[in-house]
């Protein structure tokens, strides 16, 4: 009791180590978050690529509701080749393609409905790409704030050789102390040194995500305050099924199906081709003579129609019904999945949410404050050197690990973000 109140008297007078705090990224110009996702969802090469590909699609819209182009029919016939040079016929005619059956309005749904997958496809990876760069950022945050620790860490090692030093100038201490605190104070500045290397990588990998040159001059700041989910599994696993891009691209596709099924069995009615025609007929009526002539001029209609005798659109409608199983089979697999993936990332965030705050509330407090014990007992000569260190290791190690933990309740956030296509901020059932 003498000696920890002779402790606590001296931790009461200016303290001669620095405590570590929780690190934060330093930058001269720290890049938030949300202007992370917004840059990558504009510049990002690949997200550039899949919208101008969404062309196709737009595409394919505009052909389907288009008209069948008329076709202009010209013919000549001459007797001159035959001994008849007198006798000739020219002809011009017009005709059109009539669809019959609906078939360009169905035609015209099919397309939509799959211009609007292609649409719902493209936001889904967009859902994607936000993920991946939430998950560089929160790792280029987290491996700035290691290379804090182990900067505070090798501080630490620092002043206690410094304290050997003095303590071995004064006679206090033999001379093995002030070696092992040299040996703590190198693995410190190891330590310092494996941090700061994971940086470029990390950094260069999400200036990628975000479409910019990997040497760009930005630096990712701090993420959002970490804000608790408070719905329940059937309310967020509601909240997906009404919001996921993908999801909502399996229901297009599933449309589409049904539009195509629709379009295959109006294609077993043929179309109508309708013209109009003008013929010229010059001939005469006595063989070998130029008398008399005669000069017919002729204006009639042709209608042509194919006979549905052998094809009948049977593989069309065969393949249309495979489709329309293969999208319903999907869209239902997909609906079951949701509630698990639901459920398991709210589990995921809510044991790391658990972690942090055992963290913050019973270890950090009570490990700081055995460190400042430990390391102004070494100074007033109570304890020996292998008791500070072996304390500072701890202190490290733990720190690391709360480090971690808040590096997986921010990325299980993010996750379950990306699950449920949506920030239940914005959502009923969502945050506090």
């Amino acid at each position: 009791m003498k000696l920890y109140g002779r402790i606590l008297r001296a931790m009461a007078a200016p303290a001669c180590v620095v405590a570590l705090a929780l690190p934060v990224a330093a930058a001269d110009r720290p890049l938030p978050l949300a202007d992370a996702v917004a840059m990558a969802l504009e510049h990002n090469g690949e997200l550039k690529a899949l919208k101008s590909e969404r062309e196709i699609a737009r595409a394919a819209v505009t052909r389907a509701g288009l008209w069948a182009n008329p076709t202009l029919e010209l013919e000549g016939a001459s007797g001159a080749l035959t001994g008849s040079s007198d006798e000739n016929s020219f002809s011009v005619g017009l005709a059109q393609e009539f669809v019959l059956g609906g078939k360009r309005t169905k035609r015209l749904a099919v397309a939509e409905r799959e211009a609007e997958e292609v649409d719902l496809r493209l936001a889904d990876r967009q859902r994607l790409l936000t993920l991946e760069v939430k998950r560089a950022f929160l790792e280029h945050v987290l491996a700035n704030r290691r290379l804090d620790l182990a900067k505070g860490s090798a501080d630490l090692n620092r002043q206690l050789l410094e304290i050997a030093r003095q303590r071995y100038a004064a006679g206090d201490v033999p001379e093995l102390e002030v070696n092992l605190a040299r040996v703590e104070a190198a693995r410190g500045t190891g330590r310092v040194l494996d941090a700061r290397r994971e940086l470029p990588a990390i950094r260069s990998r999400l200036l990628t995500l975000m479409g910019l040159d990997p040497l760009a001059d930005l630096e990712p700041g701090e993420p959002p305050t970490h804000r608790p989910v408070t719905g329940t599994p059937d309310d967020l696993a509601r909240l997906a099924l009404a919001h996921r891009p993908d999801l909502k691209a399996l229901t297009a596709a599933r449309a589409a199906a049904d539009a195509a099924m629709e379009a295959a069995e109006a294609e077993r009615l043929p179309n109508l081709t309708a013209g109009l025609f003008y013929t010229h007929v010059r001939s005469t009526d006595d063989i070998g003579t130029s008398e008399p002539k005669t000069h017919d001029n002729l204006l009639g209609v042709r209608l042509s129609i194919p006979l549905p005798v052998f094809d009948r659109n049977q593989a069309g409608v065969q393949e249309a019904r495979g489709r329309a199983g293969g999208a319903d089979a999907r869209l239902g697999a997909a609906r079951q999945s949701v509630a698990r993936e639901v459920a398991a990332e709210l589990a995921r965030l809510q044991a790391a949410e658990e972690a942090v705050t055992l963290y913050e509330q019973e270890i950090i407090p009570r490990l700081d404050e055995n460190l400042k014990i430990v390391q102004e007992a070494y100074r007033l000569g109570e304890i020996g050197i292998l008791a500070v260190i072996e304390e500072q290791k701890k202190y490290y190690e733990v720190r690391e690990g709360f480090l971690a933990e808040t590096h997986n309740r921010d990325l299980a956030r993010a996750t379950l973000e990306a699950t449920l296509g949506v920030d239940p901020a914005e959502n009923q059932g969502g945050v506090q």
